[in-house]
């Protein structure tokens, strides 16, 4: 009875009471303290690591700067040559489309040229292959009176390959004047020749179509492998500007 009075005494004693206060003031301010203090460390730890990190990366960033210009400069500069390169190739294709276009009118005209030099060399070998074969079976004066004579009086005119007196011998039985019948054989004999030379040329003239054509489809052939080369570079160019 008598430790429970002290008791009931001291926790009324208001000294007592201040310095239960102030311990416990003590405590809650030591305990504040030491998370002040462990947050102050943490601070100070990231100031000494973070700071140092953050300067390294600024440090690096800096001597990255040039890099990243050249790099830029560089991207620019590939730009400005995609640009040349695909003006340049628009014009290459430009200029190979007006070729092939070109190259196609000039194969025409002289493709019907030809045709139609061929269609004349034809019809005259043709006369001349009749008359000689009417000659020679004995039926000259028949075949001066068909439509197939002009033609060959023509021939006889324009040839630049008969000397002027196998002209005039031709020209002579052409007209018929009974009073200068040269013999057959001297007649087809000039008429033959007429007729080798005129084949011969046909062929010549046949070797030389064939020639052009050969030339013109492989130039075509070329120039469409340019077009479609340059269209994938014109695509390839347009795609970086």
């Amino acid at each position: 009875g008598t430790v429970q009075a002290l008791e009931t005494r001291a926790s009324l004693n208001p000294i007592r009471k201040v310095v239960n206060m102030l311990q416990m003031m003590q405590k809650k301010v030591e305990e504040e303290g030491e998370k002040e203090k462990d947050l102050y460390d943490k601070f100070m730890c990231w100031c000494k690591t973070g700071s140092g990190d953050l300067t390294a990366s600024i440090e690096a960033a800096k001597e990255k700067v040039p890099s990243v210009l050249a790099e830029i400069e560089a991207s620019e500069g590939k730009i400005a040559q995609a640009k040349e390169d695909l003006k340049a190739a628009t014009a290459e294709r430009v200029a190979a489309k007006a070729a092939m276009e070109e190259a196609t009118a000039v194969r025409e005209k002289e493709a019907a040229a030809f045709a139609a030099e061929k269609a004349e060399d034809d019809a005259n070998i043709a006369a001349m292959q009749k008359a000689i074969a009417a000659i020679e079976r004995g039926m000259a004066g028949g075949f001066l009176q068909t439509a197939t004579a002009p033609v060959l009086r023509r021939l006889v005119q324009r040839s630049d390959d008969l000397e002027d007196s196998d002209r005039q011998t031709l020209l002579a039985f052409l007209s018929g004047e009974s009073r200068y019948a040269p013999a057959s054989g001297q007649i087809t004999g000039i008429l033959k020749q007429m007729l080798e030379t005129m084949e011969k040329d046909l062929a010549e003239a046949t070797a030389q179509e064939e020639a052009a054509i050969k030339g013109y489809e492989e130039l075509m052939a070329a120039k469409t492998k340019e077009v479609e080369a340059l269209t994938a570079a014109i695509e390839s160019k347009t795609k970086l500007i």
